[in-house]
């Protein structure tokens, strides 16, 4: 009996709390505190002249990434944008046909308008055309470097050709 009891004290099982028949299982004590641990790891990159921390100017620009950037940057220009809308909405005297006459007196010239209905337009077929990508992703195709760049490129081409047909549409 004392051999087993050794035995387990050795594999880090606590004896003093069994509870329906069973041992609770704990991980070995650590030999040194959390801070003694984190000035050992400073210590180490300040004598290495490691930066603080990765910064995004160390990294190199890639297509994956400035599309991971944009798609985050679209996802939250639009919910901005549709939280605005509906608390304007709310607040704002009048109706839909009244602010639709307003914009139509300002005389806005049919660039400003096109580019306007682009601004629209282009983030709300980037960020969907992008999410149907990562639902590929997340089914576990298109992980080669090559397939996510061609999945990229055909992303941003068939974005800005959505955007104009919505755009020659309206």
């Amino acid at each position: 009996m004392a051999l087993l009891l050794r035995t387990l004290a050795r594999q880090g099982t606590c004896l003093s709390r069994p509870q329906f028949g069973v041992f609770y299982r704990h991980a070995v004590p650590m030999g040194t505190t959390a801070k003694e641990e984190m000035n050992k790891f400073w210590a180490k990159n300040n004598k290495l002249n490691r930066p603080m921390s990765p910064h995004i100017t160390i990294y190199q620009w890639s297509v994956p990434m400035m599309m991971s950037i944009t798609h985050r940057g679209t996802g939250v220009g639009l919910s901005g944008g549709i939280l605005a809308f509906a608390l304007l909405a709310l607040v704002l005297p009048g109706n839909y046909p009244y602010y639709l006459d307003l914009i139509h007196s300002l005389s806005i010239g049919p660039a400003l308008l096109g580019l306007a209905k682009f601004g629209i337009a282009f983030p709300l077929s980037y960020h969907t055309l992008n999410g149907i990508r990562h639902l590929f992703w997340d089914s576990g195709k298109g992980f080669t470097l090559p397939e996510v760049y061609r999945s990229g490129y055909v992303v941003i081409v068939l974005s800005i050709l959505t955007s104009i047909a919505a755009i020659a549409y309206m």
